[in-house]
Formats: structure tokens, sequence, C-alpha cells
């Protein structure tokens, strides 16, 4: 199926060249990232009703790490057949 002159002009259209004069990558360098991007990462979104609680990474970190202590005790525990 042939496309239109209209559309090809818009693909056209679409496909040009979008870089801005101000962007300025001559200093960069190719693929320095790549190790890390391809290691995957752990982003979560966090309820905008519990931000008030953990305004920071910090304080958010430390939460989740006294829950995990918690629960790790309570695994072993259950795994051994006592209750905590």
């Amino acid at each position: 199926m042939k496309k239109s002159q209209a559309t090809l002009q818009a693909e056209a259209e679409a496909d040009r060249d979008t870089m801005r004069p101000e962007y300025d990558f001559s200093g960069g360098v190719r693929g320095v990232t790549a190790k890390r991007y391809a290691q995957g990462s752990n982003v979560v979104a966090i309820d905008p009703a519990v931000m008030d609680v953990f305004p920071d990474a910090v304080v958010m970190n430390e939460a989740l790490r006294t829950m995990a202590r918690v629960l790790r005790h309570e695994r072993r525990s259950r795994h051994l057949g006592r209750r905590a």
C-alpha cells in the first residue's frame, strides 16, 4: 500500500532532528553508564499519603531496615517452631 504525500511529509517532520543548540554532548563519553544500567534498579513510588512520615531516602531506608530485621527474626522463629 502506497503512502500519501501528506503521510510521508508527516513522517519526515516527526523524524527531523530535534536536538537543540544548547545541548552540548561534545565532552560526553559513550557507554559510561551502560554497566550500571544493565544491573537494573529498584525504583519504588511512595504513596503521597505516607510522604509526611518518610520525608527522604535516609528515613525511608532506616525504616525498611528496621522492618527487615523484625521480619527476619519472625521468619527464623517460625522456622524453628517458636513464637517470637
